[in-house]
């Protein structure tokens, strides 16, 4: 018998990660490769936030904090949750976990008994089956194609909708598409939701700052406020604010259920670092003109990708409207060869292709749950990303 729970079984490891890894790998065994894997901003974090850390430690802000935070950090994320989002909460409805990720474990951990059910729009983060299934649920993935602007349809939640059903997964702007939901989009749901009581929604809010070309951000709890006795409206300080290693995360919610996450975090982590809280404390209060500035680079370099991936021969990408990633299809060079004669059969060959022949890391679209696709990242300096574009074309054009 094995020693490892069976539950191990069931999930796998971060393929994100694992690819970011492989990268950085083969680039210390001296290839030229350009990794296009890493889920965070190549801008450093801003001097106010980092001063606030310093500051912290000077004032030997280094002991044991309250599980959920320090309440400085809690009302800093009820005031950002009303200015930002127009949602009421008190301090007693946030929770503050390491990263996101984390929070999203702990309301899966505190809610869902074997055979319970969660709705999974795809393409999806890859952590969410996952965490599903490792707290003995049944992740329930619901197709959204581009032509479907990768966004959820009403029609198909209706369908996915079961009396096992405990919730179901927002994620705007989404990871991997890019795609932002608008409050028309969010209504259509919503509607759903009215009719079936026994749903409940959890929003993944992390990329809600990095919206391009007026795109406007909104979140379930702010379009229909009768669903927010069951919504656990979830963001954080990783993407927005350029603070992915510091992991801090929150959420809204309902005091019952954030008091169940409460009791699970107090028998786990108990809390993030009392630095990294402090920190966040000045993030969320401070001035967001780095946001802006950030925005700009990011969608010049958004609109760069999107161009010249479209001038690949066999490439389609859509424009997203948000995050820091493109999702473009490759179903055009699904069937053709490599000039070593291998066939492309999936995103993944296409993909293995792409890094053996020049040096191109991705993440192919099938662990995000829709193929062919694959996602790339342009959170990486302009000069390195066209590279790394050029070679996506090369690529391409000697496939036959």
């Amino acid at each position: 018998m094995s020693f490892l729970s069976p539950r191990l079984l069931r999930i796998k490891s971060s393929p994100t990660i694992a690819a970011a890894t492989r990268a950085s790998e083969l680039k210390a065994a001296g290839r030229d490769v350009i990794g296009l894997a890493n889920g965070e901003p190549d801008f450093n974090t801003p001097e106010h936030i980092k001063n606030a850390a310093i500051e912290a430690l000077r004032k030997d802000e280094t002991k044991y904090t309250p599980v959920n935070g320090i309440v400085a950090l809690r009302r800093a994320v009820c005031e950002k949750f009303k200015r930002e989002n127009n949602i009421e909460y008190k301090v007693d409805q946030i929770a503050v976990g390491c990263g996101s990720k984390q929070i999203f474990y702990n309301a899966f951990a505190a809610t869902l008994a074997p055979g319970d059910e969660v709705i999974v729009p795809a393409p999806y983060w890859v952590s969410y089956p996952d965490m599903v299934l490792l707290c003995d649920g049944v992740p329930v993935l619901v197709d959204c194609p581009a032509a479907n602007g990768f966004r959820l349809q009403p029609e198909a939640l209706e369908r996915a909708i079961t009396p096992k059903t405990r919730w179901l997964i927002i994620n705007s702007p989404n990871n991997p598409s890019g795609a932002v939901y608008t409050r028309a989009d969010l209504r259509a749901i919503a509607d759903v939701l009215l009719r079936h009581r026994h749903v409940w929604v959890i929003t993944d809010d992390i990329y809600e700052h990095l919206v391009y070309n007026g795109a406007k951000f909104v979140t379930m709890a702010e379009v229909e406020p009768r669903l927010s006795e069951r919504t656990l409206t979830v963001n954080g300080v990783s993407k927005g604010y350029c603070m992915t290693g510091w992991r801090v995360g929150f959420a809204g919610g309902p005091r019952s259920l954030i008091d169940a996450m409460t009791i699970v975090q107090s028998q786990t982590s108990t809390h993030t670092s009392t630095i990294s809280q402090w920190a966040s404390v000045a993030a969320l209060e401070g001035s967001m003109d780095f946001v802006r500035q950030n925005n700009n680079i990011l969608q010049e370099r958004r609109d760069l990708v999107v161009s010249m991936l479209n001038q690949a021969n066999g490439l389609h990408c859509a424009k997203p409207e948000g995050t820091f990633y493109a999702y473009p299809s490759c179903s055009g060079v699904i069937g053709r060869h490599t000039p070593e004669g291998k066939e492309i059969n999936a995103d993944q060959d296409f993909l293995d292709y792409l890094l053996e022949s020049e040096g191109v890391m991705a993440v192919a679209g099938t662990v995000f749950g829709l193929a062919p696709h694959f996602r790339i990242s342009y959170a990486i300096s302009t000069d390195v990303l066209e590279d790394a574009c050029r070679r996506i074309q090369r690529a391409c054009g000697m496939l036959s």
